[in-house]
């Protein structure tokens, strides 16, 4: 991260809820900021806080923690009751104000007075503070705050001050939170929906640890059970073909060319064909052969993804071998939720209606061996929450039955309904310029991950990844993502940053003297369009903290563009080098902000901030 005396420097030294939960596509953003005045509108999202005064270092107090310290501060000295809560809403049109809440409306009922009472008492009492220039009573009882224009040109310096700890919080301090995604079998290369799903899960765990949470990030290696089976007696057979011997696929075996291209390795490695050996040893040996390797290609790609695991868990090694199935239907039965019927054992998960699901489910067939759902609660009960309070999985959308059964299980061993999450990725539909597409070399029936980086990169993969909720389908347009225009959300939003830094570059190269952001004079920022967009700067902190609350890392891509359009839009009509020098500093410390957030912002969705495009 570029400190802010990257962005000033002597010439010879110069080389909504949030958008908060707004839904506008990119391309309208652009389209209307290229349209609107010099005065751009303000977008609407909605903030909610909890009634407890935070106290932070000044670099990490949020705006609105300060207005919902001072509605507080005026409720008490009025006399009237505290909110449980208390929202804000940044209003769609600039003559209400830049912030507004509902309080006295919430607090009627409580203090038995008319909303419009309660919002008069509110302004009458709301303590001095420079963020505010005045407050009104608007409607039926909203209470809307206008900003000082002094203090939003001030606030720059402590933005710029902050660095690449601004959006940084606590908000998710003290949870020890363990986050598992991809998981992808290694029965197959990685395809793109795991691509999809590794771009969140990694924006997921920046957020988090940005806000204070020590998360573990996880891969789960489902090697036992039927499915490593199948692979070992596929990958048997494509030996023996390799190496000219007739053999045919098991009717549930993996038919993908790609352990052709095994079996030839595996000879060129000297591999023989383990002739009189036990079936079961064959099995272990081509089998656990056949793993490592798909693992091996799972983590290089992922690497050159910029996802890297702290844990990488087997579920032969770390569950099966330590006989913790086992061990969990031993505290089931001694717990009494579960039941012998028909030679298997039951878990009673219809019991837990909280949880959602409908029937009860087996834990061990009658041929005495433990179901997947056992093998799965032994690991979440005795490998992860041994380690963590709280455990959130991302999954495809083909495990929606898993969930209510996995919640039942997991309340009834104690823990809280909350402490267990389910993040379903639902799946992509590959297009280029609007028409679906298959692009496998390999076998036309998925899209290997891999291809998708060579042809489009690995910036614009997580990008537009990250332009959708992770429970909505995509359609990820390779025509777009590898374009160079404003179509490309990706490109628009990092041409910011590189757009800003060719501005210091061309004051260097005329030989202007610019001082640190840090140290200039903004008070010249006075245009509507200047104060709009410190305005989008400052919600830049409540914004990383919902989209971290609410596990949706896409608010921050959402946010980035529609920030990206403002700062074009102000560009466009504002000239930064200049011959007013106290006007030109200040644009340029805008600039300088504004390109420290960008960057911020991209780094929590594991994007770069090129220098120059």
């Amino acid at each position: 991260m570029p400190h802010a005396a990257a962005f000033g420097v002597a010439p010879e030294a110069a080389s909504r809820a949030a958008i908060f939960g707004a839904r506008r596509p990119a391309r309208r953003a652009r389209r209307r900021a290229a349209r609107r005045s010099a005065e751009p509108r303000a977008h609407p999202f909605f903030l909610r806080h909890d009634a407890a005064v935070r106290r932070y270092p000044d670099a990490q107090v949020q705006l609105t923690d300060r207005l919902t310290s001072g509605v507080r501060a005026a409720l008490a000295k009025a006399g009237l009751p505290e909110p449980e809560e208390c929202a804000w809403e940044v209003p769609r049109q600039a003559e209400h104000g830049d912030y507004a809440t509902n309080v006295p409306m919430v607090l009627a009922r409580a203090a038995r007075r008319a909303p419009r009472q309660i919002a008069d008492l509110v302004v009458k009492n709301f303590p001095p503070m420079t963020e505010v220039e005045r407050l009104e009573v608007a409607g039926p009882g909203f209470v809307n705050v206008f900003l000082a224009p002094a203090w939003c040109a001030g606030a720059l310096a402590e933005i710029l001050a902050a660095g690449a700890e601004y959006g940084r919080g606590e908000s998710q301090a003290g949870q020890r939170i363990r986050l598992e995604f991809v998981s992808a079998n290694p029965t197959g290369p990685l395809v793109i929906v795991n691509a999809r799903a590794a771009a969140i899960g990694d924006a997921l765990a920046r957020l988090l640890r940005g806000q204070g949470a020590r998360v573990t990030t996880e891969f789960y290696v489902n090697d036992a059970g039927n499915q490593f089976e199948a692979l070992a007696r596929s990958f048997e057979a494509r030996v023996r073909q390799e190496l000219g011997e007739p053999a045919t696929l098991p009717e549930n075996g993996y038919p993908g060319e790609y352990l052709v291209d095994l079996a030839k390795t595996y000879r060129a490695e000297g591999g023989g064909l383990m002739s009189g050996a036990p079936e079961r040893e064959r099995i272990e040996h081509f089998g656990r052969y056949a793993v490592a390797r798909m693992v091996e290609a799972q983590r290089r790609i992922l690497g050159e993804y910029g996802v890297e695991f702290d844990v990488w868990s087997s579920e032969q090694g770390d569950v099966r071998d330590r006989r913790l199935p086992e061990k969990i239907l031993e505290e089931f039965a001694k717990r009494g939720l579960s039941y012998e019927q028909d030679g298997a054992l039951w878990f009673r998960s219809s019991d837990r209606e909280e949880a959602g699901d409908d029937k009860d489910r087996v834990l061990r067939r009658s041929s005495g061996e433990p179901t997947y759902f056992a093998v799965d609660i032994a690991y979440h009960e005795h490998v992860k929450f041994a380690a963590a309070d709280r455990l959130i999985n991302l999954l495809g959308p083909d495990h929606h039955g898993y969930v209510a059964r996995m919640k039942a299980a997991m309340q009834a061993l104690g823990h809280p309904p909350e402490s267990f999450e389910v993040m379903l990725v639902q799946l992509v539909t590959l297009l280029r310029d609007g028409q679906p597409v298959r692009m496998s070399k390999r076998r036309g029936e998925f899209v290997l991950m891999e291809e998708l980086l060579e042809e489009v990169g690995r910036d614009a993969a997580r990008f537009t990844f990250l332009t959708r909720r992770h429970d909505s389908p995509l359609e990820f347009d390779l025509a777009v993502a590898t374009r160079r225009s404003s179509d490309n959300p990706v490109y628009y939003v990092q041409y910011v940053y590189a757009r800003i830094r060719s501005i210091f570059r061309q004051a260097a190269e005329q030989g202007i003297a610019v001082p640190r952001p840090t140290d200039v004079d903004t008070s010249p920022l006075v245009e509507p369009a200047d104060l709009a967009l410190i305005k989008w700067l400052l919600q830049f902190p409540e914004l990383v903290r919902g989209a971290a609350r609410a596990r949706e890392p896409h608010r921050v891509a959402y946010w980035l563009q529609e920030l990206a359009g403002e700062f074009h839009a102000w560009y466009k009509n504002h000239r930064v080098i200049q011959e007013d020098v106290r006007l030109m500093h200040a644009r340029l410390a805008l600039c300088a902000t504004v390109a420290t957030v960008v960057h911020n912002g991209l780094d929590l969705l594991g994007v770069s901030a090129p220098e120059s495009m």
